[in-house]
């Protein structure tokens, strides 16, 4: 089967992609393993309820937005059901050290504003330090849809300072800097080593006002499909890709598991690179290539809890919740210690088509090491053994006990729970170590953790969250500069 793109993986990378270069008239045939195309804007059925199992938060989605300019080029803007969130309160964050729980308003000059409440001796260091953010944001081009300019880009000194000096630098008070890093669990902060750019964008992107998906994030997934379909592409779903061919330094085919051979002029994979490794010869890739890839640390992974709660026993929240244990542990996220761990942890109600008063479901996202589940590592899904499923259930209680912190009824409130651990999300999304965010960014080695689009093999190019940036946002971006790589610089661009 003939194509002139072939793209591995469905996911918000590849179908963004894909819909990008449909519309520049290119055939694209995207091959997905899952039943479900999507990635992290899949979503599973239990009963009644549909769970999304990764893109809860948008971010770009208001008018002028980025994703709102993307989405309306590609002619989808008005198929996404959207509910903007709270502006009063986008976010809500309880410290169980002192039982104070912070309202953050969406907004550049509102977020301060709403911060200075609890923190009024700093509230011109929380306008400057909000400034130093939008600052940030602006020397990256195509976080604002502009044309890459021609000549090579210089960055200031502070873009690639560590997010907790940059934070440091703007704010005095130890309360507010650990709180101004309550979004690490979005993009997988380390203390020393997350550049601020990284920080800024996340923040900013949320700042300008968060969304939510109403009835959940597949639709976009089938959006982007339609773009596709509708310039006589195609989306397989069901279909693996079990071995790509590589001789002479260029793709000949990819094989399917069911033995389907398809044929490009190119091929993008959509795919963590150690998978696209899996489904090469050893020496498709030079060796260094290989192993410098496969060296890169990746972020951190999750433990979720998916809940269906009563009719009526908790409300719908119209803004994204954490809970902290206390003040130092935001930059300790990622370590995992039984009897300590969580140590803080996300929880929202997803809205569906038709909210009510009263929440159907929620999802509690803490964030949890591989290593925590790495003695499984070799167990298939649904076999893994009576002691794993003792210690999900234990970890299940740790969250729940958390919980009723914060709200002493909430376990009456629930009817059945679902866990998905750091295996799942491996085996789900096809990620090394059941990565979130893919690699990590390195601001003390930050040319190592760049990864090019282009590889060692000619007609092959990577896109997704592994490429440049993360995230609802992230991905789509990564997505026009490979689109780009094909089609011209800026002749994506330029047309938004």
């Amino acid at each position: 089967m003939n194509a002139d793109i072939i793209i591995i993986g469905g996911g918000l990378g590849g179908l963004t992609t894909g819909a990008l270069l449909a519309k520049e008239g290119l055939r694209v045939i995207v091959l997905e393993k899952n039943a479900v195309i999507g990635g992290g804007l899949q979503t599973f059925r239990r009963g009644n309820i549909e769970f999304e199992t990764g893109m809860h938060i948008l971010g770009g989605f208001r008018k002028g937005g980025t994703l709102h300019r993307i989405c309306t080029y590609l002619g989808i803007i008005d198929r996404l059901r959207l509910r903007d969130m709270d502006e009063w309160c986008m976010d809500e964050i309880t410290y169980g050290e002192d039982n104070v729980t912070y309202r953050i308003a969406s907004g550049r000059q509102a977020f301060a504003e709403s911060l200075a409440v609890y923190f009024p001796k700093q509230r011109e260091q929380l306008h400057n330090y909000v400034e130093a953010l939008y600052k940030l944001t602006d020397e990256i081009d195509i976080f604002h849809l502009r044309p890459a300019p021609e000549n090579i880009v210089s960055h200031s000194e502070q873009f690639l300072w560590p997010v907790d000096k940059f934070i440091a630098h703007y704010v005095t008070d130890p309360k507010l800097r650990d709180l101004l890093a309550y979004m690490n669990p979005m993009y997988g902060g380390i203390e020393g080593h997350t550049p601020a750019y990284i920080h800024a964008l996340i923040n900013v992107l949320y700042i300008e006002g968060p969304s939510r998906f109403e009835g959940g994030s597949l639709q976009m997934a089938l959006a982007l499909q339609s773009v596709i379909e509708q310039a006589g592409g195609r989306v397989i779903a069901n279909a693996p890709v079990e071995h790509i061919e590589v001789r002479e330094k260029a793709v000949q085919k990819v094989v399917t598991h069911d033995g389907t051979e398809y044929q490009a002029d190119r091929y993008i994979a959509a795919i963590h690179p150690s998978e696209l490794f899996r489904i090469t010869d050893e020496n498709a890739f030079p060796r260094a290539y290989r192993n410098r890839l496969e060296s890169l640390p990746n972020t951190y992974s999750t433990f979720n809890l998916f809940i269906e709660l009563h009719e009526g026993a908790f409300p719908y929240i119209n803004h994204t919740c954490y809970y902290e244990r206390d003040y130092r542990h935001i930059w300790r996220l990622g370590e995992y210690v039984e009897g300590q761990w969580p140590v803080g942890f996300m929880f929202m109600t997803p809205t569906s088509a038709c909210q009510g008063p009263f929440a159907t479901h929620m999802i509690i996202n803490s964030i949890m090491p591989y290593e925590a589940v790495a003695q499984w590592e070799n167990t298939l899904t649904g076999r893994r053994g009576a002691d794993y499923e003792a210690w999900k259930k234990a970890r299940q209680e740790d969250i729940i006990r958390l919980m009723e912190l914060r709200y002493p009824d909430f376990r009456r409130a629930i009817k059945h729970i679902y866990t998905a651990t750091p295996l799942t999300v491996r085996d789900y999304f096809h990620t090394k170590h059941g990565s979130l965010y893919g690699y990590e960014k390195d601001c003390e080695n930050f040319l190592r953790s760049q990864v090019p689009i282009f590889t060692k093999v000619s007609n092959l190019l990577l896109t997704g969250q592994n490429i440049g940036l993360h995230g609802i946002c992230g991905v789509p971006l990564s997505a026009i500069n490979t689109a780009e790589a094909i089609v011209g610089v800026n002749q994506i661009i330029r047309k938004m």
